[in-house]
């Protein structure tokens, strides 16, 4: 019988008004997965009143006290890693060593946040004599957080961790596909000791309940990651709302090499930007461009590297059978476009992967830069090869782009490196490495790829509210 996962709502399982229940398929066989609660605008108003309820006292917790039971979490994620990753790998598929590096990151999210709580939340200002004005940073109170299925313990703690810190409470609507984590994460907050109601679920489809979670009166910003059209309807909602919105869409990140870059490295690293997750990243680095006089040589050196990335081994499946046809249909456009597939543009040829999300690490040489594939987000393990002669030229076909989230430069002329990456309109930039960076890092994009940062001390600035207090003596 499959599992079947609830709301956690007030510090407890709750089951949906419905009674209904979505059935998630499992994507490395297309079979039955668990049975996630379908949530309603009932759930949705039981969850955020739960949340208002809490959040009064919550806001007065001695900071001390909140900055404890974030470090409290962190431990307990870590104590339960090996559980979570049976949860994670359940739900998407992939393998188990991607799956616990992205609980260690969620856990380092609460440890990081734990230390920062008593950072200043304010300033006195110098206005003239007789007066005392002074700043404080105060909670909104609750936060509205809707994560994708890709990472999603991960993105949970990426955007709870800094919520919670600043005296925030939280109704977190993960994807339908991959809610497991979530609610095992909001659990283990109860566990160690956060006050009921703090840390809340909200399980269901998006257009139920995550649309209803966005339009409740009582939620006073919201946080999104995911697709571009859902963001855009999002920010509908919340500019009829004049609420803030912390939006992190999507991304067609452009990985630059020129012809003195440390070949070998930057192929591999190539690789772990476009494979990582079965390239199911908002950053992933999809689009590889590189100095023309070397770019066949290392064409061939990036496509050896990808044959060490195996489907079913360390290449995870598709999450959602929606993607999987995405991709496929991707493939069918690369054909019509005429594009050269160096490796991969098709399907594993392997009866143990029969029925599961899977598609072969894909590469396409010498694309131009306005083809569909160097244009939109396949969210897959689809990168496209574009040379470039001039920096001039590299740093233009970088910025021609909707996206603007992350960008690379392989150099080792470290002026150059400096300028381009002062050039690219994009939200974080590695030099000489593809990182997603540390948890200390802010991130964000630029253009279509959202507003707003997550991670880093800057992320507090977005969960916080500033008043200005003038006092006449």
């Amino acid at each position: 019988m499959a599992t079947r996962v609830n709301h956690w709502i007030g510090g407890r399982s709750v089951e949906p008004s419905s009674g209904s229940y979505h059935q998630d398929v499992n994507p490395t066989n297309g079979g039955a997965g668990a049975e996630i609660a379908r949530g309603n605008s009932e759930d949705v108003n039981a969850a955020v009143e739960s949340a208002a309820q809490a959040a009064r006292g919550w806001h007065r917790f001695p900071s001390a006290k909140r900055g404890r039971l974030l470090g409290d979490l962190a431990r307990a994620i870590r104590a339960n890693a090996e559980a979570l990753a049976d949860l994670e790998v359940e739900d998407t598929g992939k393998p188990r060593a991607e799956a616990l590096g992205e609980i260690e990151v969620g856990a380092a999210y609460f440890e990081f946040y734990a230390g920062l709580v008593n950072l200043p939340i304010g300033d006195n200002l110098d206005i003239e004599p007789g007066q005392h004005v002074y700043t404080r940073r105060e909670p909104y109170g609750v936060i509205g957080i809707i994560t994708p299925w890709n990472v999603p313990l991960n993105q949970a703690a990426r955007a709870c961790a800094p919520a919670l810190a600043a005296a925030n409470v939280v109704v977190v609507k993960p994807a339908e596909d991959s809610s497991q984590t979530s609610v095992a994460l909001a659990r283990l907050a109860t566990e160690v000791g956060f006050p009921d109601g703090t840390f809340n679920v909200l399980l269901g489809l998006g257009p139920e309940a995550g649309a209803e979670l966005v339009r409740h009166p009582s939620v006073r910003k919201v946080a999104f990651t995911g697709s571009v059209s859902v963001g855009q309807t999002i920010g509908h909602v919340a500019a009829e709302r004049v609420i803030p919105l912390t939006l992190e869409l999507g991304g067609k990140s452009a990985n630059i090499v020129f012809d003195d870059a440390d070949l070998e490295f930057a192929a591999k690293e190539a690789v772990r930007g476009f494979a990582t997750n079965a390239g199911q990243v908002c950053s992933a680095g999809t689009r590889l461009l590189v100095q023309r006089s070397i770019h066949d040589q290392f064409v061939k050196m990036v496509v050896d590297a990808t044959r060490t990335r195996r489907p079913g081994e360390n290449l995870g499946p598709l999450i959602t059978r929606a993607q999987y046809e995405q991709v496929q249909s991707y493939f069918e456009v690369a054909r019509q476009e005429g594009l050269t597939a160096e490796i991969g543009g098709d399907l594993p040829n392997d009866e143990a992967l029969q029925g599961g999300f899977f598609v072969n690490p894909t590469v396409y040489s010498n694309v131009d830069n306005s083809a569909r594939l160097a244009q939109e987000e396949v969210f897959g393990p689809v990168l496209v090869t574009i040379p470039f002669d001039t920096e001039e030229d590299a740093i233009r076909l970088a910025n021609s782009s909707d996206y603007g989230l992350v960008a690379a430069v392989w150099t080792k002329d470290i002026s150059r490196a400096l300028r381009v990456a002062d050039d690219i309109e994009a939200g974080q930039i590695f030099v000489n490495t593809w990182s997603t960076g540390a948890v200390q890092t802010p991130f964000g994009g630029y253009k279509h790829s959202g507003y707003g940062r997550e991670k880093g001390i800057e992320a507090l600035n977005h969960y916080g509210q500033v008043k200005c207090v003038v006092v006449k003596y």
